[in-house]
Order: C-alpha cells, then structure tokens, then sequence
C-alpha cells in the first residue's frame, strides 16, 4: 500500500516531505515496542515478560515509551518514502518537524504527520555556452631558461667548502641553531615558543625565498660563533593560522659557514646530472621540455579562461552537503600539504581551526562544484562521452606510474573519467568560441592593477607582494620544495659534497 507522501521543493537543492504514518503503521509500531519493554525491563516484585501493561507504562513513562516509537517510525517511515517516490539522494536528511510536539501528539492507533528535508542533486541551467570570447596568456618558450636550470643543477651538486675568514654572504650554506618565540602583544606577557620554531644544526641555504621574509637577510653578515636575535613577521597568508600575521624572534647561532664550488659546465658535468653523454645532448633535452611545457601552460590558461566563463554563465544552487564535502575535502588536501612540509597537523589542528578552515573553503567549495556541474552539463548537451577505452588506458597509466596498492579501482576510474571529460569538454567549448592568446603576464597586471585600485579606494594601506619564486625542474633533479620556517627541523647531514640530483 502507497502512503501518502507531498513533496516540496526547498531553497538549496532540498526537497520537503510531508509523509503522513498510517494508523494501523502507528499502532502495529507501539504494540511491537510494549512487547519489546514487557520482555526485557527488570521491575522489582515481577517476573521478566511478565509486567502488567499498566505497571510498564507507569514505571517507564509514557513520553519514553512514545519517544520510542516515533524514533523507529520516522526512521523506517522516511526510508520508506524516499524508496516509494524515486528520490535521489545526496544526503543531510533531517527531520523538520518538533520531535517534542510529534511526541505530545502521538496517539497510537492515529495517523500521525512527518516533516523532513533532503538534499537532492542540483538542478543546472546552463543555456549559453558557445558564442562567447575570453583572454587567455600565451606563454612562449624562454631561451635563457635553459641556462638558468643548469645553473640551478650546477647548485645543486656543488661542492660545499668550509669557510673560516668572513662573514656569511648569500649563496653560502650556513649551519645554524635558532629558537624561535612569538612577540607578545601584551607588554606584561611572556613570549610563547613557536611550535615547530627550533633546531640545532640547522643547515640552510641563504638565497632569496627561503624561510619567512627576513630570517635569511637578518643571516646575512653572521660570522662562525655569532648569536643574533632577528625580528621577523609571519606573513598574513602563512598556511600555519595560529602565527599568521604575527611578529616573532628568533635567536639564531651560527655555527659553520660554506661556499659552493661549483663543477665545470662540460660534458663530464652532463652525465653527472643526467642520462645524456654530452652538454649539448642535455640543452636539446631540456630545450624540448621547456617548449612543450610552454605550450601545456598556454592550454592551461586558456581552459581556465574557459571554465572561469562556464562559472559565471551557469545558474546552480548547490545542496549544503555537496558544498561540506568539497569544503572538506579542501581542508583534507590542506591537511596533506602541511603534513608533508613536517607540520604534525593533530597538533596543529584544534576543533576551532578546522571549524574555521572550512568556513573559509566554502566559497572555493563552491566554485568548484560549479565548476564541475557546469562541465558535466555541457557534456550531457553535447553528447560528449569518454569512451571506456580511454579510460582503460588512464587507469593503465596510472597504475605503472604509482602502483596499485591500496587504491580504490572504482573510485580512481570515476577520478579519471571526470578528467578526461573536462578535457574533451574544453577542447568543443575552444572550438566553438573565441579564444584569443595575449601577452603572458598581461592578465596578471590587469588583475593586479584592478586589486591595487579597489585597496586605494578602501584604504591608504600599499599592495600585498608575491614573493614566490617559479622553480625550474629538470629531466632528472628534484624541485626543492618551498620551506618554511614552522617545519619541525632534523639535524643536517655535514657533508662537504653535493650528491646527484
């Protein structure tokens, strides 16, 4: 038998339900959970399953009992629903109606009235997806990258020679001990370690970009046996919320001072740092690589150019738990990015923290399920289908690359065919619109300018710099990873040698 259930459509991609309980349902449910109570309670001068109706109810209460009954029936009554109208569900069911009042109402053996949302998936109207021009910068091959990775290389398997008779001069790989304490912001109050903020042997390359704004500079001049105390702020931005912003001290000893010597640019040096027998065999390599990478950037630009418009174009509203489990899954990926920078992010991440990171994720959040909705919707208009050939071949891909241990197969191939629809996606949506190429850095300087502008007219405060550095990577060294200064610090090996990249 049918029940009698009325939906309603609800802001944020929730559906209502009015899901009216038969009166033999209700009744059946109360009888079966006395017989429950009869069997099992424990009352003083009965025997169990022998407790008189009567005495039950006064010993346990009738609000209990009734309390009881409705957990179960909206339980199975809502389950019941949602199977009987076909609802999809994405989840963050909840009962809308007063449980209080439901159980001061309950009457058993009378039809009783259920109020509950669920979010569904969203509905998306994307109606004007070709037609339309957007800018994209065109990166072109730099020649003199070339020359600055194999720099970068020569650096890198330099020999590190001790130095007794000056200061540290940048370049020089110093050894140091530092501890670092936050400034208090109260006069009286003692000043706070920095979690993470110290370590004996410290060894650090002194070069422009490394560590927190001024720790390097303030290095700068130490000689061997020096202690100096150097006044640094955390920049507004530092992934570590709880000294963001803030300025700190850190004592620093330097304890030894080497200079790089740094290996002939020859061939014998070319196979030192890579597979090639020659100089020239490793220029035409890397020649290749940076004009393909160029040409990936380029692509790049231009599908975010294209996504950029599909977002402002579609009209969605995205269910609160879509929106959660994005904006989770931001903090998670956060979570990693600290973790693999030393942070031990349990003791990092307070319940407030996290709270607080996934507030602010939440507009990212969204842009992203935008995003995403919008290209699976011009995919469904256009008919554009990944073929499971070509998925085959990227789950293949993947798999030589990273292995297959401890990878959910079904998940991963769901992953992969996402990607590969965004990229036939991209590739129709260029064809059927204008893309037109600019001089590369010529967007950045209009966002740039327009930030500028709008922080005039708010405030006589000057512009945020961005001081990170674009790494150049090679066929076989490793790109150092971004330090800084919160990365719980092991003790240096003192070797005088660079190895292999």
């Amino acid at each position: 038998m049918l029940m009698k259930v009325t939906q309603e459509k609800l802001p944020a991609s929730q559906i209502g339900l009015e899901i009216e309980i038969e009166s033999d349902v209700s009744k059946k449910e109360y009888e079966r959970t006395i017989r429950e109570y009869t069997q099992n309670a424990n009352i003083p001068g009965f025997r169990r399953g022998k407790v008189p109706r009567q005495v039950l109810i006064q010993r346990l209460g009738a609000s209990r009992i009734k309390a009881t009954v409705l957990e179960k029936l909206i339980q199975d009554n809502l389950e019941r629903a949602i199977k009987q109208e076909e609802i999809e569900v994405l989840g963050n069911l909840q009962l809308r109606s007063s449980f209080e009042e439901l159980v001061k109402q309950f009457k058993p053996g009378e039809p009783i009235t259920i109020s509950a949302s669920v979010d569904i998936p969203p509905d998306v109207s994307l109606e004007e997806y070709t037609g339309f021009s957007v800018q994209a910068e065109e990166i072109k091959y730099d020649e003199s990258r070339v020359d600055s990775i194999l720099e970068d290389y020569r650096s890198r398997t330099a020999t590190l020679v001790p130095i007794e008779d000056r200061a540290a001069q940048s370049g020089d790989t110093a050894t140091v001990d530092f501890e670092g304490t936050l400034v208090p912001e109260e006069d009286d109050a003692e000043p706070q370690p920095i979690p993470g903020g110290s370590a004996e042997d410290f060894q650090i390359e002194l070069e422009d970009g490394q560590f927190i704004p001024g720790f390097v500079d303030g290095i700068v001049g130490m000689n061997a046996g020096e202690t100096k105390t150097i006044a640094v702020t955390f920049p507004d931005n530092y992934p570590q919320a709880d000294v963001a912003g803030k300025a700190a001290s850190f004592t620093v000893t330097m304890k030894e001072i080497k200079e790089k010597e740094l290996p002939d640019l020859d061939d014998d040096f070319a196979q030192d740092v890579s597979e090639f027998e020659t100089l020239d065999e490793l220029r035409e390599s890397l020649t290749s690589r940076l004009k393909d990478e160029a040409e990936q950037k380029t692509k790049d630009n231009t599908a975010a150019a294209l996504i950029t418009k599909l977002v402002e174009m579609v009209v969605v509203d995205p269910p609160e738990s879509m929106v959660k489990q994005e904006a989770d899954l931001i903090v998670n990926q956060a979570a990693m990015q600290l973790q693999q920078q030393g942070i031990d992010v349990r003791k990092v991440f307070t319940q407030d923290l996290l709270d607080g990171m996934r507030d602010n994720a939440r507009p990212e959040a969204i842009t992203r399920i935008k995003q995403r909705l919008s290209i699976q919707q011009v995919g469904e208009q256009e008919s554009i289908k990944v073929s499971e050939d070509a998925i085959d071949s990227k789950v293949k891909e993947f798999v030589e690359q990273y292995g297959d241990r401890d990878i959910d197969m079904g998940r991963l191939r769901g992953i992969l065919e996402e990607d590969l629809l965004q990229e036939q996606v991209l590739d129709w949506l260029a064809e059927n619109n204008t893309v037109e190429l600019v001089p590369e850095g010529s967007l950045s300087q209009d966002e740039d300018a327009e930030e500028s502008s709008q922080a005039a007219a708010e405030a006589d405060g000057g512009a945020d710099v961005d001081n990170s550095a674009d790494a150049d990577s090679g066929d076989t060294a490793v790109d150092a990873a971004d330090v800084t200064i919160d990365v719980e610090a092991k003790e240096s090996e003192d070797t005088d040698s660079g190895a292999k990249s």
